[in-house]
Formats: structure tokens, sequence, C-alpha cells
């Protein structure tokens, strides 16, 4: 999804038109950005962190010649995903393995109830047999 997609998205869910909703986000970024810039912490609860870090210079290698090179330091943002918005994305994946694990048990639990079934007809087709 990308940032247009996500705009009309909000826009369906509220009462808020497009633009209005554009320019909210835009705002929203902004002053993400603005914090992020002053080194501070923007805590979300229930969503996430959004914090800068420092990265060390350090010694790396060019893949295409094998050039030893030197990576200067940097400052990078860092999001870290709080608990709620975990539990969300892991659900997901949760409900998806829960359903293709409930379709397999009853396949197998079909497949159990015919072969039974099966045996029983074998059983009773035997008995008969036997009071001739």
């Amino acid at each position: 999804m990308n940032k247009k997609e996500l705009i009309s998205a909000v826009a369906d869910r509220t009462s808020l038109s497009k633009k209005d909703v554009e320019s909210a986000f835009g705002a929203i970024f902004d002053t993400i950005k603005d914090v992020l810039s002053r080194r501070e912490k923007i805590s979300i609860k229930g969503f996430g962190t959004f914090s800068v870090k420092d990265r060390k210079a350090k010694t790396g290698r060019h893949p295409r010649t094998g050039k030893t090179l030197q990576i200067p330091a940097r400052t990078v943002p860092v999001f870290k995903a709080g608990s709620q918005l975990k539990d969300v994305v892991a659900g997901a994946k949760k409900s998806k393995r829960k359903a293709a694990t409930k379709k397999k048990a009853a396949t197998k639990k079909k497949a159990a109830t015919k072969k039974k079934a099966a045996t029983k007809k074998k059983a009773t087709t035997k008995k008969k047999g036997r009071k001739k």
C-alpha cells in the first residue's frame, strides 16, 4: 500500500475528505521528521516508537571488486513496533495457520470416518456370510 492508497483508505473509514486526510498526514509526517531531526523520541502507545540511532564507522568490501571500503558513521531513524501492533501482525499469521490446520483436521476426520464406515460394512458383510 502506498501513500495515496493509505489516504484513500483513511478517508473511506472516516467522514473526512481525501484532501483533509492528506493534509493531516502531511502534518503528522512533518512533525515526526522535525522531532527526529532534534534527536528526540516519539512513542505512540500500542503502535510503536520512532527514535534515532547512531551507527559507528566500519570497514566493508565492494561486492564487485572486493576492495576494502571505509563506511562512515551515520545517524539513522529507527522504528520499534509496539506490543499491540506485534500482536495484530502475529494474529494475522496465526489465524491463517489455524484455518489451514482446521482444514487439514477436517479432511483427516472425513477420511477417518469413511475408513471406519468401510470397516463396519466389511464386518457386517462377513457376519452375514457366516449366517448362511
